[in-house]
């Protein structure tokens, strides 16, 4: 970055080159000498040579760099070009507010192939909040004089747009505005803050800069991405292993030095924010080379990589993608720049968003989405809870699980399976909520698993995607003809229920809208899903419901045998209406007496499977480890205990999907471990899910003592401090196993939080 001025002709209030802690520019000369120039030039020839490089990229910057005047640019631009003819290419550009930019200074940079990116806030009101004369006039019709001269003669030097937010404004009106002016790019740029002076949030709220990003976000994919934005590319790039477009994201080594006007080699201007000096680097272009530069022990300390990052940021999930944040946002008295970004749970939530919610497009093509928990999420599932939008991390991620598991199943059978493979990406295509629907079934997941772990010989089994596709077509009302699997005496559409064909092999389904026709051999069922059962032989998925809450009572679906406990055939009515009771029951209680685990329950639990009781009564409740959103219960005697089963089984639940997308201990440690719930020694990971569930446990009794009276009050005392006991030893045992990630000691960290809470109660 090469300044050739060090004022400005706006006085903007944001700007971080004047209006903050650094004041450098009131010593330097308002514009680059020609001397100053030649010896800068000179450098980065001699820097250039000496590494042989390829290209390098030179921005002619400011302050307003169109203040040094049309003829001292062009000679500067020639005299850059002709420095380096012979030597490597040489990508030069200029950024500026626009304001003065006329036709005279396009004709230079077209002429010398200079490209020109320009500063703008959004519409009016965005702009002239903050770039404004010194006087208090807005720049905004000036600037947008100047846009338009480049979107239409000069439109092959115009670079793209620079964006300063501001969270008062709204985002679609700024993202509108940008997008009217049909930039090559669009970059977002944070509020310069430290620690120290962190940025305005208006509502209070913590990630009210993920959140305006984000509504930018959804409504460019929405809209198919009509021009690039390197914020989001970049998220999308540094997810896959590529490198960031922009110093404000990735673990890229740092690549930049700037040119003062004096001479002077600094830092990033961002530092200005920093302290007074905090970019210098000591070191100029009359006595020193670039590569004295970059040793500087300042300039050295900034290179960038994991190792320039503090623990916090080293442990965290998304640490690829946001590398900290920018170097200058970690600033904070006394620990300098080892701290994570002031904007960290900023990046956090949108590094998330755009990593599972969307595919986004860059030069490579098509991105599959990832997934990560952000760590306030991780947090608040650790303490054993967890809010409806850490579950909806979570089941955002099951989502692309369930979806590549699913086409791992088509690509192992092949032709076998292409009609149903068809007919399934149509509908995927024209209606993508009602086959996730489908998809989302906790049991498809074990099917899709069990496939793969056969082999090619489940042949029978991979037929079963026929199934799915069926559903969802029915689901969706079209008209189609597909041949099913039938696995045992019965066909199972997922979602939808069963229908006794008595006969094992294939069966013939026809769907048309609101209604679909099974063929088996020479017996047929005309069924209607949404109507009273009146057909013989179909068994449809049928509800518990209470308080606002659905679950589907799944007692037919043939691959929900994967607990390693029986599980109950078709209930009778019954039956059926002793369930209901009961968890209505059950749900009340949770509600008013639990509700910290309402939201996860809310958002996560879709299936019930009833198991068969136990001989000795015993209770009997089990989770299967692909079998997200699914418990196995058999009936217990009240709604207490049916409660406490929900809250108990559903940790393991919420862990299994934490294990599917973060190492939280060392697979290698074969050791086993006692726990006060098992009399088998369990292995680490057994134990991580013993101690969590128990936590439940424990604090289900914790509370419901309160609640009772007499024996029973005493009852509950004793239980909740057994396994208060318990599982505090537990988690110590897990803390002192050393086969701890760095996340698992901060997920084992947060447990032991909790559960010191109720140390003294």
């Amino acid at each position: 970055m090469l300044k050739v001025s060090s004022r400005c002709d706006l006085a903007c209030d944001h700007c971080y080159v004047y209006e903050h802690a650094d004041q450098s520019w009131r010593r330097r000369p308002k514009i680059i000498s020609r001397e100053t120039l030649a010896a800068a030039t000179a450098r980065i020839a001699e820097h250039a040579r000496a590494h042989a490089l390829p290209a390098v990229h030179v921005v002619l910057h400011g302050g307003e760099p169109l203040l040094a005047g049309h003829a001292f640019l062009e000679e500067a631009i020639i005299g850059i070009r002709r420095a380096m003819r012979g030597i490597c290419e040489v990508d030069l550009r200029v950024h500026t507010n626009g304001v003065t930019l006329d036709e005279e200074f396009c004709e230079i940079f077209a002429a010398n192939d200079v490209r020109v990116g320009v500063s703008l806030d959004g519409d009016r009101p965005a702009n002239d909040l903050h770039r404004r004369y010194a006087d208090g006039r807005g720049s905004y019709d000036r600037v947008v004089r100047a846009v338009n001269l480049l979107r239409g003669k000069y439109r092959g030097i115009y670079a793209g747009l620079l964006c300063t937010i501001d969270v008062r404004n709204d985002p679609v009106a700024v993202y509108e505005a940008l997008v009217a002016l049909q930039p090559p790019m669009v970059d977002f740029l944070l509020p310069q803050a430290t620690w120290d002076h962190p940025p305005m949030r208006p509502d209070g709220d913590a990630t009210s800069y993920a959140d305006w990003l984000i509504g930018i976000f959804d409504r460019w994919v929405k809209d198919g991405q009509p021009v690039r934005m390197r914020i989001f590319e970049s998220i999308v790039r540094t997810s896959q292993g590529g490198n960031s477009l922009t110093e404000a994201l990735g673990v890229d080594e740092c690549d930049l030095v700037v040119i003062e006007t004096d001479g002077e080699y600094e830092q990033a201007d961002s530092l200005k924010t920093a302290f007074d000096g905090a970019p210098s680097t000591g070191r100029d272009v009359f006595g020193h080379s670039l590569d004295e530069a970059a040793r500087s022990p300042r300039m050295s300390g900034h290179l960038g990589g994991l190792e320039g990052l503090c623990d916090t940021c080293r442990a965290c999930p998304v640490v690829e993608s946001c590398g900290g944040g920018l170097y200058a946002h970690r600033y904070r008295t006394g620990s300098g720049f080892l701290n994570p970004s002031v904007y960290c749970a900023d990046l956090m939530k949108l590094i998330t968003h755009v990593r599972s919610r969307t595919r986004v497009r860059d030069e490579a093509g098509g991105a599959p989405a990832t997934h990560a928990i952000p760590l306030a999420d991780l947090d608040a599932l650790a303490s054993g809870y967890g809010g409806g939008d850490a579950l909806a991390v979570l089941a955002e991620s099951q989502k692309s699980l369930r979806r590549a598991l699913v086409a791992s199943v088509n690509e192992m059978a092949g032709p076998a399976v292409s009609e149903a493979w068809k007919l399934l990406t149509v509908l995927d295509r024209e209606h993508p909520g009602t086959v996730q629907e489908v998809l989302d079934h906790p049991y498809v997941r074990v099917w899709s698993v069990g496939c793969l772990e056969q082999g090619r010989r489940a042949t029978a089994e991979t037929g079963y995607l026929a199934n799915i596709a069926a559903a969802a077509a029915v689901r969706a009302g079209v008209t189609t003809r597909l041949t099913v699997s039938v696995p045992g005496d019965a066909l199972y559409l997922p979602t939808l229920g069963s229908v006794a064909t008595g006969q094992v092999g294939e069966a013939i389904v026809e769907t048309r809208s609101g209604a679909f026709t099974v063929t088996s051999g020479d017996r047929h069922w005309d069924i209607r899903p949404g109507e009273p059962v009146a057909t013989y032989g179909w068994h449809p998925h049928r509800l518990l419901t209470a308080g606002g809450m659905a679950v589907v009572l799944d007692d037919v679906d043939p691959f929900r045998d994967c607990y390693d406990l029986r599980v109950s055939s078709r209930l009778s009515a019954g039956r059926l209406a002793g369930w209901r009771e009961m968890f209505a029951g059950a749900w009340e209680l949770i509600q008013r007496d639990h509700p910290a685990y309402l939201p996860a329950l809310t958002a996560g639990l879709r299936v019930l499977t009833p198991l068969e009781a136990s001989r000795d009564g015993s209770q009997v409740s089990a989770t299967a480890r692909q079998a997200f959103g699914a418990i196995g219960v058999a009936l217990p005697a009240g709604p207490e205990q049916l409660a406490l089963l929900m809250i108990h089984e559903f940790q393991h639940v919420k862990l299994g999907a934490i294990f599917d997308l973060l190492d939280l201990y060392d697979e290698n440690d074969v050791t086993l471990y006692r726990a006060a719930w098992r009399k088998d020694p369990r292995p680490l990971d057994g134990l991580l899910q013993g101690a969590y569930a128990h936590m439940a446990v424990t604090d289900f009794w914790r509370v419901r003592r309160h609640a009772l009276t007499g024996a029973s009050a005493e009852s509950a005392t004793a239980r909740f401090l057994h396994w208060r006991e318990a599982t505090a030893d537990a988690i110590q045992t897990l803390a002192t196993s050393g086969s701890l990630t760095a996340l698992g000691e901060r997920f084992v960290g947060g447990m032991r939080a909790t559960v010191q809470l109720w140390a003294g109660d």
